[in-house]
């Protein structure tokens, strides 16, 4: 028996200050073919997933917190128990608005790379409205920040 515990797995962090702790694929014990899960945990006023897409299907499930949701155009506030179906190639982010840390499972099919998280590592995230298509109306900005060190 494989077992993933969350308690024992340090994950890593990221620019946008949030700290992704994955469950199955990545750095997990735990490697299947068809999906992947994590827990995200995004800082107060600002933690985000900044604005990007990828290959595969994704679900976002709301653990505890408030984040604004951005799919496509659209722009939603997600709560606690809440989730989000994220298209394959869709451009999506997820910002905390809260003054608590904002927890969240994401789960995405199939199994695999998600090239936003090394380009948030290397500072080469293309930005949205430059690169890729802008942010809804209204839209918390993506954060770009380079990483420190």
């Amino acid at each position: 028996m494989i077992i993933a515990d969350l308690s024992q797995i340090a994950g890593r962090t990221y620019p946008a200050r949030r700290r992704t702790q994955n469950l199955a694929g990545g750095a997990s014990p735990i490697q299947a073919t068809n999906f992947s899960i994590g827990h995200v945990t995004l800082e107060p006023d600002g933690g985000q997933v900044p604005w990007h897409n990828q290959e595969q299907e994704e679900i976002y499930f709301i653990i505890e917190g408030t984040a604004e949701m951005c799919l496509g155009e659209e722009r939603q506030i997600l709560s606690t128990g809440q989730a989000v179906y994220i298209p394959p190639r869709a451009f999506h982010q997820l910002t905390n608005i809260g003054s608590i840390p904002c927890r969240m499972l994401y789960c995405y099919g199939p199994a695999g790379d998600v090239a936003h998280w090394r380009q948030e590592l290397e500072g080469t995230l293309p930005k949205a409205g430059v690169d890729v298509p802008p942010l809804p109306a209204g839209a918390r900005p993506q954060c770009t920040d380079r990483p420190k060190g």
